[in-house]
């Protein structure tokens, strides 16, 4: 893979859109939640994500499923595991042991000041509770420019502004949107998204799928705009290339284009330098500078 690509941004027309490590891969090629490409992610100044759920003593592990055995050697519920039992087990991509949350605020304080970690919340509020709220204050209160929480329950957003309130916040109304513009149409899907931007979560970045912010704007609606004129930013997730080696087909190739003609402030990619490299190919060398 050639080095001239970072696979940490695109310029298009004077715009910054991010490349986000999705669950902290440059690459399908690179291991699940892997300390070493977090630390290479670190390193470079790059936006990487990560997924935590509590464990049973009130602390977290960079894991995406609620039990063991989705991507561990373990078995059962996380938060019924307590560390030392986690730290003995080996991820089955990779072969590496799970990040547990201690280890995760170490790391962070060699991270570059450019680098931004999502905290992807896959617990809710009610599950995590005051001891895992607790944690998160003890252990990442001084790492706030470094990271910013997400979630898909509000009620724990707002428990991180209260508790934590230098660290930012992102919400994810996307599976919402959806069903709102199945069953009433694109105004309803605008006037829900405006009481997201106006709520109490107060977020920094809205996270929408990349299908539906194409969707919406070829039926007029521009969510990325509409977001930028409330002073927010957007991730546009997930879009991965079907062949990263052979860069965009037809239709990829469109699609990229059109939401890279919206300007995202970020894109979320298991393939990030692939994308990079892509883009480069069909954009042309003059508008990465």
């Amino acid at each position: 893979m050639t080095s001239e690509f970072s696979g940490l941004d695109i310029i298009h027309h004077g715009h910054r859109t991010r490349l986000k490590w999705h669950r902290l891969r440059r690459s399908f090629n690179d291991p699940l939640f892997s300390a070493e490409v977090m630390e290479e992610g670190f390193r470079l100044g790059a936006s990487t994500e990560l997924d935590l759920r509590v464990r049973g003593d009130g602390g977290f592990v960079v894991l995406h499923d609620e039990e063991l055995e989705g991507e561990t050697t373990g078995h059962g519920l996380i938060r019924n595991t307590q560390p030392q039992d986690i730290r003995n087990l080996r991820l089955l991509q990779g072969g590496h042991p799970p990040i547990l949350s201690e280890d995760l605020a170490a790391m962070l304080r060699t991270a570059h000041p450019d680098a931004l970690l999502q905290f992807d919340m896959k617990d809710s509020l009610s599950l995590i509770g005051p001891r895992g709220m607790a944690h998160l204050a003890e252990y990442f209160a001084g790492a706030s420019s470094s990271i910013i929480v997400s979630g898909d329950d509000l009620d724990l957003i707002i428990a991180v502004k209260q508790q934590l309130p230098e660290v930012r916040r992102g919400i994810d109304p996307t599976d919402r949107l959806v069903e709102i513009y199945r069953h009433q149409g694109l105004k309803a899907v605008e006037d829900d998204l405006r009481a997201d931007l106006s709520g109490p979560t107060e977020p920094d970045t809205i996270y929408l799928a990349w299908e539906l912010v194409l969707q919406a704007a070829v039926g007029g609606l521009d969510l990325i705009g509409l977001c930028h004129d409330a002073g927010r930013l957007v991730d546009a997730w997930t879009f991965n290339l079907a062949n990263p080696d052979r860069g965009f087909d037809a239709d990829e190739s469109r699609d990229f284009s059109a939401l890279m003609a919206l300007k995202p402030d970020q894109i979320t990619t298991d393939e990030s330098v692939a994308t990079e490299r892509a883009w480069a190919w069909i954009a042309g060398d003059a508008d990465r500078t």
